[in-house]
């Protein structure tokens, strides 16, 4: 913070009695030309950056370039389609008939999408708790032990490439329900990621730092909470990443085959009615909360992750 001390206009402008003038007060009252000139200047408002109007074009300009080129395509198949497939514009006026009230229920089979995205939510935010609970504590282990590693590398190279869906009816004939069968879905789909990005991580902790765990005799929660943990949490939070986006996908596939209220559910049972524009519109709400998800998950990472300074 830089002060500066003005004189009064009024102490300039009043001369002192000649009398009262001596060497000894004109030393000491009088401002010198030295005292004058090593005043601090008051500080001047830095220049504002001209507005970079090609770079702030080319961040708007092919976004909207693509939306544009997607209504184009969509306009002209509307346009050609035999079948009555909805035009962008008619889809936009039954949008805002949807989105008017989107909370509406009228029984346990005609509730509005917001709901159905809500119950969603909530089965791919259980669904995956349960994995990540399970996932990350198993990746610390086989990404540690060798023992353990050369256990499970096998089992997860042949169960992690099965389709999501072909877990489906061993979830209904266990649980015994449709809602605890999808829940399952998204526990099994979600557990391989954070598993094997989760043991990636461990097995790339740098050997010094190990060599000087042993060396200071550190027992293994020092390890996992001092030295393992802050290494390898970006190694994790992209296997939650890559989790979530996964989950997302496959719930809209379990509900179609389960029933009941859900995002997949209200696309199947739009498809029934032959309402190809609210299947168009859900396919917009799930694009959207996909998108969302994955920004979150995205920036909850770039906090946690620390790049190393170069010397």
């Amino acid at each position: 913070m830089v002060s500066a001390v003005f004189h009064s206009p009024l102490e300039a402008a009043v001369p002192l009695p000649a009398q009262a003038i001596t060497p000894a007060t004109a030393s000491a009252s009088t401002p010198t030309k030295a005292a004058a000139v090593s005043a601090p200047a008051p500080v001047q408002a830095a220049p504002r950056k001209p507005l970079d109007l090609r770079a702030f074009w080319m961040r708007v300009l092919p976004p909207l370039a693509g939306f544009g080129l997607l209504l184009l395509i969509w306009e002209l198949i509307a346009t050609n389609s035999t079948t009555g497939f909805p035009s962008p514009l008619v889809t936009g006026k039954q949008a805002l008939t949807v989105f008017a009230d989107p909370f509406y229920s009228k029984g346990p089979n005609d509730q509005g999408v917001g709901w159905n995205v809500l119950s969603s939510l909530q089965r791919v935010a259980m669904g995956f708790g349960l994995a990540a609970l399970v996932g990350i504590p198993a990746g610390f282990a086989i990404g540690r032990f060798e023992f353990l590693s050369r256990m499970f590398n096998p089992l997860i190279s042949l169960l992690r490439p099965v389709s999501p869906l072909a877990w489906l009816p061993i979830g209904l004939l266990v649980f015994k329900g449709a809602n605890p069968a999808a829940i399952w879905t998204i526990f099994i789909c979600s557990i391989w990621p954070m598993v094997i990005n989760t043991a990636v991580g461990v097995q790339r902790v740098p050997s010094d730092y190990m060599n000087v765990a042993r060396v200071l005799n550190l027992s293994e929660w020092k390890i996992l909470t001092k030295i393992l943990f802050p290494a390898v949490l970006p190694y994790m939070l992209t296997g939650v990443r890559l989790a979530v986006g996964t989950a997302w996908l496959v719930i809209v596939a379990a509900e179609m085959l389960t029933g009941g209220v859900g995002i997949g559910f209200w696309v199947w049972d739009e498809w029934n009615n032959l309402n190809v524009a609210n299947i168009i519109i859900a396919i917009f709400v799930i694009g959207v909360v996909g998108l969302v998800l994955e920004f979150a998950l995205i920036k909850i990472a770039t906090a946690f992750t620390f790049e190393e300074v170069k010397s």
